[in-house]
């Protein structure tokens, strides 16, 4: 009688253990090329981790693969987001999932973002809204991953750019309807060449650092020693699998895991 009981309650913690809800966490991939990515698919990257997921072209829910981008089908490559997704669950319990929204479109300015342009066939700003919609049915939106600003590091935008950050981050917040939506903001690539070039971009980082210290949910990923393809402009593909995991590190240490 005693080990029928003990086989009863045994098999009632399997059953009710094995069918506990995961808890899904959500993060949304935005920007401009560099997020949507330009490096090369390796054999490595396409293992995949079967608690690590990402909304396909179709809306719908699939294990997460590289590339993750679709938006552009003859420029799509490695990005940083399978990367994060792997490091951030590695560190997390076993009832989390991640669950990635690729938005990243290439060439991408910030003020086709506020205005909502039509930008190589997409809707930028109505098809991140869209697509976070459903992420929220899926689980709980967490974070919003950025990196744009090459098609604004120019003499003639770069006065403008902190107040579009400031108005696109505050539009994430309320249709996320949450304002104190953490943001990740990837810094733009010090590799940049000639030195005009080179400039811009790092001018275009001091003001996202700027924008950072008035902002308690926006932090910067640095990118400082990664590598770029041979256009000097696309991280690489070791240096999007880097900056994936810097982006990890950096939601870690926000909520306290180190």
């Amino acid at each position: 009688m005693f080990k029928r009981y003990i086989f009863l309650v045994l098999s009632l913690f399997l059953f009710f253990g094995c069918s506990q809800k995961k808890e899904k966490w959500v993060f949304v991939l935005a920007g401009q090329s560099n997020m949507a990515g330009r490096g090369i698919v390796e054999s490595q990257d396409t293992i995949i981790d079967p608690t690590v997921f990402a909304v396909n072209k179709e809306m719908k829910l699939e294990i997460a693969k590289e590339p993750l981008h679709f938006y552009e089908p003859s420029l799509t490559g490695l990005d940083c987001g399978l990367s994060f997704g792997k490091e951030l669950r590695s560190q997390l319990s076993d009832n989390i999932e991640i669950v990635l929204v690729p938005c990243a479109v290439g060439g991408s300015s910030i003020d086709q973002w506020v205005g909502d342009s039509l930008h190589r066939g997409v809707k930028l700003y109505s098809n991140f809204k869209k697509r976070m919609a459903y992420g929220k049915k899926l689980g709980t939106i967490k974070g919003v991953l950025w990196h744009q600003g090459e098609s604004d590091a120019h003499a003639k935008k770069l006065p403008l750019y902190k107040d579009q950050l400031e108005k696109l981050f505050k539009n994430f917040r309320k249709d996320c309807a949450n304002d104190n939506l953490t943001i990740l903001a990837g810094e733009l690539g010090d590799y940049a060449f000639p030195e005009e070039k080179n400039a811009n971009w790092k001018a275009l980082n001091s003001i996202l650092y700027k924008r950072a210290e008035t902002d308690d949910n926006l932090f910067i990923v640095s990118t400082r020693g990664l590598k770029s393809n041979s256009d000097k402009v696309h991280f690489n593909s070791e240096s999007q699998r880097e900056l994936g995991k810097r982006f990890a590190k950096q939601y870690l240490k926000i909520i306290n895991i180190d």
